[in-house]
């Protein structure tokens, strides 16, 4: 660097000198120049020439500068209104044009005040805030000035051409500053202007969904298709997802036949999906048609196993007895053999049958090689049915303490455990993002159950000072008993003791 900045002084002293030696020559030249006009002839000398030879320059300027508003002129009478405007503000457009890209520049490196200075320079030359405002406000909301952010958003509402720009500034304003309210008036005004536009649908349908507008969540869905923004596979389990929660809102305010339509349609467009196959079961058995019920099951059953949809098909047929329910299950059974739901189905029928042999064959090792509150509860239950000891049941109960609870309703974005599928994960507000997951067993919720450990372990020691949370669980092996003599249903008990047979399906 401070080599080329010496090469550039020693080039500017020499070119001095050389300027200054021409200038005294052609001073001491007596030498004459020759110029020849029509006829006439003028003879100057060399100063006196150059002199000339920059006067016609400029006359040449000057003439190529008439014939330009000459060119103009006749552009305007041909219907071109702002041409003459146009050729008087060329220096200035360009001025604003240079400021314009500058700011382009500034916004790109991060320097939001230098951007917007430079926007409001280009403003100054080149009048054209459909341009010039929408820089500004980007460059506000990236130095922090919401308010001039806001206001320059407000500006881009008056023009036609800026209003969608406007809109959804607006509209991303309002979402981070949690005004989700006022931020879907604005995302429903935007797809009106620009029903294709992804992201705007994107916010739209997060927004309705939020706000259980579910009909017009499906409207918004059915727009991404038609504009080729969603597969048609996505598009249909959405709308699956839909359907169901509008039927589950009809159900409660007690619209049977609005909610017997939509769980069924919701079972057509996604038949793996298990609230929707659920609901339209049960739907289907309290019509009379348990044939119909069973194979809404069967099918849902076919994709994955799961414990709501046993409790479903037990429920098609509650008042049968053990055995014949049993029988009636291996339908289910013979499917998906080998997976730590059907184990634990069968383990399950088979204690309500009073077959705790059948059933510790039918659990196998699932309670050591994969622990769960489930497994390990089941486990108990085939322990007490077989007369071990008490101390032996209540161990496995302290461990399923400690265990993980299995799979449950997990949102895929944020984690979040749900006691019941829900079409939006009441953490995070997203949309149809809840799977049946094994989530990671916190440390906390060790850390607070392993003080119980003690007393449920050593409370055979002690009977006459058996504390609330030993009572707890000595009443879930009562209750596994109770059901293996009756193999009638019980009431549901509190998570992690909670069996099929609480679910109903015995």
């Amino acid at each position: 660097m401070l080599l080329w900045s010496v090469l550039k002084i020693v080039f500017f002293v020499l070119l001095v000198v050389a300027l200054t030696f021409g200038v005294n020559f052609l001073l001491e030249s007596e030498q004459m120049v020759l110029i020849t006009v029509a006829g006439r002839e003028f003879a100057l000398t060399p100063v006196s020439g150059i002199i000339a030879c920059g006067l016609a320059l400029v006359a040449l300027y000057l003439l190529l500068k008439l014939i330009g508003l000459l060119s103009a002129v006749i552009r305007f009478l041909n219907g071109d209104e702002t041409a003459i405007s146009r050729y008087f503000n060329r220096r200035a457009e360009r001025k604003g044009y240079q400021a314009l890209s500058e700011g382009m520049l500034a916004m790109a490196s991060g320097e939001g005040r230098l951007a917007i200075r430079k926007a409001e320079r280009a403003e100054g030359y080149l009048k054209r805030p459909e341009l010039t405002n929408l820089l500004v406000a980007q460059a506000a909301e990236m130095a922090g000035d919401t308010a001039k952010a806001t206001s320059t958003y407000k500006k881009l509402l008056a023009d036609d051409q800026t209003r969608f720009v406007g809109i959804r500034g607006l509209m991303r304003q309002r979402l981070e500053a949690g005004d989700t309210d006022r931020a879907l008036q604005l995302a429903e005004k935007a797809f009106l202007l620009k029903p294709g536009h992804g992201e705007v649908q994107d916010t739209l349908l997060r927004l309705q969904a939020a706000d259980e507008n579910w009909s017009g969540a499906r409207q918004t869905l059915a727009a991404k298709l038609k504009s080729n923004t969603l597969p048609r596979d996505v598009h249909k389990r959405r709308d699956a997802v839909l359907a169901l929660a509008h039927a589950r809102d009809a159900l409660a305010e007690g619209k049977i036949d609005a909610a017997r339509r939509d769980a069924t349609e919701a079972n057509r467009l996604s038949p793996d999906l298990v609230p929707g196959a659920v609901m339209a079961a049960r739907m289907a058995t309290e019509e009379g048609k348990p044939k119909v019920a069973a194979k809404i099951i069967r099918k849902a059953w076919d994709a994955a196993p799961h414990p709501d949809l046993a409790a479903a098909f037990a429920a098609i047929a509650p008042d049968e007895t053990p055995a014949t329910r049993l029988a009636r299950f291996r339908i289910l059974l013979a499917k998906h053999a080998g997976t730590p739901e059907v184990a634990l189905l069968n383990a399950e029928l088979h204690i309500a049958a009073d077959d705790y042999a059948g059933a510790r064959n039918a659990l196998a090792d699932l309670a050591e090689s994969h622990p769960t509150a489930r497994s390990l509860t089941i486990r108990a239950a085939i322990e007490r049915g077989e007369g071990e000891p008490e101390r032996v049941v209540r161990g496995w109960l302290a461990k399923a303490i400690t265990a993980s609870r299995g799979p449950q309703w997990t949102c895929e974005n944020c984690g979040h455990v749900h006691a019941d599928w829900q079409p939006v994960c009441e953490q995070c507000e997203s949309f149809d993002t809840l799977a049946w997951l094994e989530a990671p067993q916190s440390e906390a919720a060790l850390a607070s159950a392993a003080p119980m450990l003690p007393l449920i372990i050593g409370a055979l020691e002690d009977h006459s000072e058996e504390t609330p949370e030993v009572e707890e669980a000595a009443e879930i092996i009562d209750a596994e008993a109770e059901v293996a003599e009756t193999g009638n249903e019980t009431e549901p008990h509190a998570e992690p003791e909670e069996t099929a047979q609480a679910r109903g399906v015995s």
